[in-house]
């Protein structure tokens, strides 16, 4: 297989339709699938020489696989990330990239922001194998100094969080990091590459789950880390090797299809986002919006030096709390219920029920998911039928 040439030199939208392909001698149009476990050699020397890295070529699908290799260039491209690896989820991406680098003794500092699922890893899965972690409310930056330990080896944070959209300073917390000898991982999820690139930021790790916008049509799983040759080479290699938290080949080309179009996607869901949420500012029911592209958002001057737009999701608080905001879900005709974003279809959830469950009420309370709200992510419908059915809805709350 050879590559078809570099796009460095395009824009993102056209790396997301050309970057790191790989075609075989049949010069497909659209890149291959292949769905094998393994490779044969020419001889015994060759497959000496690629267990032994002096030969280039593929192994073992647990490895390495054209498709995802496919799939892991274009995203380099797109991140400007110098390597990455891909993951069966994006749980497992961010596993993987926290877990990986670190031993028994080691420190991680994470804002207390996060989705379950990562706050469960860093409180309840690192201490088992003897790694402290502190939790600090991401958005003062005075508490991730504090933090700081001689034996602190990673930050972590997502931004915008997870459900309620706040905006950390990208820079200021890489610059803390790095003065105590600490990495700063991003889950840049809810921004999407379209919208921030924290690498450019400072950041030295950035994770997705691409089961998120870059499918975007609710098809598959998948994830990904990008960072450094020295990172991925030091930490993820063996680790990945060994351990096997490996991208499907098939999910990895249902990947590589949705990065076609997901500037024009993440594009039109920012737009409907900005009019629904512009509509729903103004409605009675509601006593909170927020939405990182409004001139009222907490963070709104962070939000125009580190993103090139909002997002495509909205957080907003129904008046009357869980069974408000339940009979408002219950009557939407068009948003479905669903815990999944990022998605063709527009799709509404009730996070202290759903995806932060696990928290005591008293910490859903200090992160601000009140038992009334409701996240919203923004899908490719009209926006006037999204309005309109929001309207409806919220009047039976």
């Amino acid at each position: 297989m050879s590559e078809t040439g570099s796009t460095k030199r395009f824009r993102p939208e056209t790396r997301l339709v050309h970057g790191g392909t790989l075609r075989s001698q049949f010069g497909e149009t659209s890149e291959a699938l292949f769905l094998t476990q393994g490779y044969v050699y020419d001889s015994a020397e060759q497959c000496e020489a690629r267990f032994k890295g002096e030969d280039p070529g593929f192994i073992y699908s647990r490895y390495s696989n054209p498709t995802i290799e496919m799939f892991e260039r274009r995203m380099m491209q797109l991140e400007g990330a110098e390597a990455a690896r891909s993951t069966a989820t994006g749980m497992a991406a961010v596993t993987t990239a926290i877990l990986a680098p670190l031993r028994a003794g080691d420190h991680v500092v994470a804002s207390k922001a996060l989705f379950g699922s990562c706050l469960y890893v860093v409180q309840d899965l690192l201490p088992r194998y003897g790694i402290e972690t502190t939790l600090v409310d991401g958005l003062d930056l005075d508490q991730w100094q504090r933090a700081l330990r001689p034996n602190t080896k990673s930050f972590f944070l997502e931004s915008p969080t997870n459900p309620t959209l706040d905006v950390l300073n990208i820079p200021a917390i890489a610059e803390i990091a790095h003065s105590g000898g600490a990495r700063l991982i991003v889950d840049n999820v809810f921004a999407t590459p379209i919208w921030q690139s924290p690498l450019s930021l400072g950041a030295d790790v950035v994770v997705y789950s691409a089961t998120k916008h870059i499918d975007g049509q609710g098809r598959c799983l998948g994830g990904i880390i990008l960072s450094s040759e020295a990172f991925v080479a030091e930490h993820l290699h063996n680790f990945m090797r060994h351990t096997g938290p490996s991208l499907s080949p098939f999910n990895a080309w249902v990947l590589l299809k949705g990065l076609e179009t997901l500037a024009v996607r993440v594009r039109a869901q920012t737009e409907t986002a900005g009019k629904v949420a512009d509509a729903l500012a103004n409605n009675p029911k509601i006593s909170r919006l927020i939405y990182p592209g409004r001139a009222d958002h907490p963070q709104a001057e962070l939000v125009k030096r580190q993103m090139r737009a909002g997002s495509t999701l909205i957080g907003f608080e129904v008046k009357g709390g869980k069974q408000a905001a339940f009979r408002t879900l219950n009557a939407l005709q068009v948003s479905r219920i669903s815990n999944n974003l990022g998605d063709a279809k527009s799709l509404v959830t009730h996070p202290a029920t759903t995806t932060h469950q696990r928290l005591s009420p008293e910490a859903r309370a200090e992160l601000g998911i009140s038992e009334g709200f409701i996240r919203f992510s923004a899908g490719l419908e009209h926006a006037d039928d999204l309005i309109e059915d929001f309207a409806q809805a919220l009047e039976q709350a």
